[in-house]
């Protein structure tokens, strides 16, 4: 299944190539935009800067959210998102490092749909993006998404 795309939102080049290798590992097909910042994943979800030829259509299937990233943090960008008609919708994994309280309380308090650590064993990390695929991936129905039940 190869429809629609991930937004991993991560600054660290480690976490970013780990991420990707636990993704092709645990099997999920879909195209994976990366961006680097908050200010650039904002760029991305609302067509402006270097995106602003991007086809706003086409939303994520699922945007994984590190909390901390240069220029905005991952929170700021869970609440600008939210804040937006466009992208209020989009599922968001918020998978990051920090096991503050405060943090976890904060996210879902700006709208995120689940809160991961990320796991520090490759083997656990590629389990976890596997149990991500099945769901958000495969389960999960956004608006408009649904189709009829003879096809």
């Amino acid at each position: 299944m190869s429809e629609g795309f991930i937004l991993l939102v991560e600054d660290n080049p480690d976490d970013e190539e780990l991420t990707l290798r636990a993704l092709r590992k645990g099997g999920i097909t879909h195209r994976v935009e990366v961006v680097r910042d908050g200010a650039e994943a904002i760029d991305f979800l609302l067509g402006q800067g270097r995106f602003e030829q991007r086809d706003l259509g086409q939303t994520p299937k699922v945007m994984l959210l590190d909390l901390q990233l240069p220029k905005l943090s991952g929170l700021d960008v869970l609440r600008r998102l939210r804040a937006n008609a466009l992208t209020r919708r989009v599922p968001v994994v918020v998978l990051t490092s920090s096991s503050e309280e405060s943090d976890i309380a904060r996210a879902y308090d700006y709208g995120a749909n689940s809160y991961v650590r990320k796991p520090v064993e490759f083997d656990k990390f590629v389990e976890f993006v596997r149990a991500l695929g099945n769901y958000w991936l495969k389960l999960n129905e956004l608006p408009g998404s649904s189709r009829p039940a003879n096809l």
